[in-house]
């Protein structure tokens, strides 16, 4: 019998290096929690809540932090490419804790963005890293968990927003005033996040990605969660690599369900749910 091997989760899975830097709050200097899929429910005992642009990740479970001088290098196991299918243009996605101001709250009135910065640099090797010009770590878009609830429901939603997709960044400059609906429509099945493009640098592919803070810097900024952007041509739960997806996928997921793998299509950790509802829509 010939095993079909899955590919990697499309999430940053090992931290390089780490240092905190100054200022960052205790409990959050972990850096595996940038690791994996970003964060699509808070689950707070006192103040559940889903991740939207207007009500972002915040424990210290979800999070990491940077201070002044501080720095985190992650690496990918299969390398990000610049891919000529990729939505935007866009081939690695960056997501922190910014959120929109909400200036009609709870409706979900898009106001400014409160964003904590970043500087972020890339690299092939690991060895020579470039810097990504006129990009916020954290910063546009904030994150969208799903796509089916309120900007502040207390509940999980069913449809899970796409991690591996960006939002179209000429929308940037139109978001001030747009209600939630409307905002919903902007970010399409994309769960957000900040948009690298690598032909802005003239790289073919990178493995690792730092995110730093100047030692000048008053602020932390935080961090979720690192992205591989997915091209238009690709299908996300084809697990077995024929091009479709279909029952033999189906089957894939459900002999790894409870457990991790390429079948983690959310990168949680775990197959499950939320895993089989991304194969089905992709059903081909």
């Amino acid at each position: 019998m010939v095993t079909l091997a899955a590919a990697e989760p499309p999430f940053a899975n090992s931290v390089v290096s780490y240092e905190p830097g100054v200022g960052v709050p205790a409990g959050y200097d972990n850096p595996s929690a940038v690791l994996g899929s970003p964060t699509r429910f808070v689950d707070d005992f006192l103040f559940p809540s889903v991740v939207s642009p207007f009500s972002s990740a915040y424990l210290p479970s979800d999070i990491c932090g940077l201070g002044s001088g501080g720095s985190i290098v992650v690496e990918f196991a299969d390398p990000v490419e610049d891919h000529p299918d990729n939505p935007f243009g866009i081939d690695l996605l960056i997501f922190g804790n910014a959120f929109f101001i909400d200036v009609a709250w709870p409706n979900g009135v898009v106001g400014g963005l409160f964003g904590d910065g970043g500087r972020v640099e890339v690299s092939a090797d690991g060895i020579e890293f470039v810097e990504i010009p006129d990009l916020d770590a954290d910063g546009l878009f904030p994150t969208l968990g799903y796509l089916d609830v309120g900007p502040y429901a207390e509940a999980p939603g069913m449809v899970p927003s796409d991690f591996t997709q960006p939002v179209d960044p000429a929308m940037a400059p139109l978001l001030v005033g747009l209600e939630y609906e409307q905002l919903l429509s902007v970010y399409g099945e994309s769960g957000g996040g900040a948009g690298v493009d690598l032909a802005t640098v003239g790289l073919a592919s990178i493995r690792f990605v730092r995110v730093s803070v100047g030692s000048q810097r008053g602020l932390t900024i935080e961090i979720d969660a690192f992205a591989d952007v997915a091209s238009a041509g690709s299908n996300a739960g084809d697990l077995d690599g024929d091009g479709d997806v279909d029952g033999a996928d189906l089957a894939i997921l459900l002999a790894d369900w409870g457990r991790g793998g390429g079948s983690d299509l959310d990168g949680d950790g775990t197959v499950g749910g939320a895993d089989l509802t991304i194969l089905l829509a992709n059903w081909s």
